[in-house]
């Protein structure tokens, strides 16, 4: 692994990738929605390269919080599964399932991507909160664009059930509506080794990474949220190439959103 890392750092210094890639360009993409048919109100399977990733969106009744009385929630969390990488282990959330989670919650969150006044069932007394799993199936880098692409579709292609008022409770199974998406961010992340700024990176140029900074962009073009990563800095130039690298990458990305919500 360490002579895997030291030939990563050597070979970003002539911007050249060990599996051949341009440093901009992304392993194959490939997204299927409705994944989990009897059990989620919306899913996704997402493939970058091996690396893969299944989320799951539920659908839950819940008191609103105190501040915000008319408005539903969202709640994002990860599972990062013992075979999906050899370092991960079962037991309580790890830091890196933890910091996963946070950065997808933050791009859909940030950008008000789902209209939560639209979740509200009676101001003050009952929502509804859109639960958003994220299932790693296997980790060989980049997850989080690969999550992130992951919840916007199951998001983007997902419903509403059917409340019962009598019961209290929502229909399974049965659609009243799509999720209320006002907006529909997407995700990428620049990756920093040697100076040099790379694209979905592998595993193994995680390991040989210095920083990363993730960026989230909506349709209209605008930054609504930023995550760094790791502890080296970025410097303000760096900042601005991935921001503007960002755009192109989002597009592609978005492109790729759009048909698979169609299929």
């Amino acid at each position: 692994m360490k002579l895997n890392q030291d030939t990563i750092r050597k070979m970003a210094k002539d911007q050249e990738r060990l599996d051949g890639r341009d440093l901009k360009e992304f392993r194959e993409i490939e997204v299927e929605t409705d994944y989990i048919h009897e059990t989620a109100e919306g899913s996704a399977k997402v493939s970058i390269g091996k690396t893969q990733v299944v989320v799951g969106i539920k659908i839950g009744l819940e008191s609103p919080y105190s501040d915000r009385p008319d408005e539903g929630t969202i709640v994002t969390n990860a599972e990062l599964a013992p075979m999906a990488a050899r370092e991960y282990e079962s037991g309580p959330p790890q830091e890196e399932g933890v910091e996963l989670a946070r950065v997808v919650d933050r791009g859909i969150r940030e950008s008000e991507a789902v209209d939560l006044e639209e979740l509200c069932i009676e101001p003050g007394e009952k929502v509804m909160t859109v639960f958003i799993d994220v299932h790693v199936l296997n980790d060989d880098g980049n997850l989080i664009d690969a999550s992130s692409l992951g919840a916007m579709a199951a998001l983007k292609t997902g419903y509403i059930p059917v409340y019962d008022e009598e019961e209290d409770t929502l229909v399974r199974g049965e659609k009243e509506r799509d999720i209320p998406i006002d907006t529909e961010p997407v995700t990428v992340t620049g990756h920093k080794i040697e100076d040099e700024i790379f694209w979905d990176v592998t595993g193994e140029e995680e390991d040989a990474r210095d920083a990363r900074l993730t960026v989230s962009i909506n349709e209209k073009g605008n930054v609504v949220a930023m995550q760094k990563g790791e502890t080296q800095p970025f410097s303000q130039d760096e900042i601005n190439q991935i921001i503007e690298e960002a755009e192109s990458q989002t597009q592609d990305l978005r492109e790729i959103l759009d048909n698979a919500a169609e299929e």
